[in-house]
């Protein structure tokens, strides 16, 4: 077979060559016969070739797949390790304003505590003013009252002083 020479490849070119080679060996042209073989083994080569392309393509498109998979894997990981992370940053935050809020909280309490103790001083204060203008003009009531007493037994006598002479 020359380089010149074409021959048709697959299915059609195996048959092609084993027409060839059986025509080539009942006419005894053994060149032909052979051009048959040859034919039929680059028709076979082709099949395998054929064959093993899509073998490697499938194992390419497998591997591929597989990486993409493990790429999703990934992805999948790190969306989850980010969502993990963004739940703890919220809970982390609610706690946070928890904890404000009850202080907050305290010191309201704290503080009308405080307002209420202070108010009870004003009014125990202003109950303690009242009890010792009270006391001081029941004194002053008391001492008017003992000066007037004084005033009438030092004039009962002068009284009597004055009948005894």
């Amino acid at each position: 077979m020359t380089e010149d020479e074409r021959t048709a490849g697959g299915l059609v070119g195996k048959v092609a060559g084993k027409a060839k080679e059986a025509i080539g060996s009942v006419v005894g042209n053994e060149d032909l016969a052979r051009e048959g073989r040859l034919q039929q083994s680059q028709a076979d080569a082709e099949v395998e070739a054929a064959e093993r392309s899509q073998r490697a393509k499938q194992a390419e498109a497998e591997a591929e797949l597989r990486a993409a998979k493990d790429e999703t894997e990934l992805e999948r990981q790190r969306l989850r390790a980010e969502l993990t992370a963004e739940q703890r940053e919220a809970e982390i935050e609610r706690e946070q304003r928890q904890k404000e809020q009850s202080v907050e909280a305290r010191a309201a309490e704290e503080e009308r505590r405080a307002e209420a103790a202070r108010r009870h001083e004003e009014q125990a204060a202003e109950q303690e003013r009242r009890n010792a203008a009270r006391r001081q003009q029941e004194e002053a009531s008391e001492a008017a009252r003992l000066e007037a007493e004084a005033r009438r037994a030092e004039a009962r006598a002068q009284q009597i002083e004055g009948e005894g002479r």
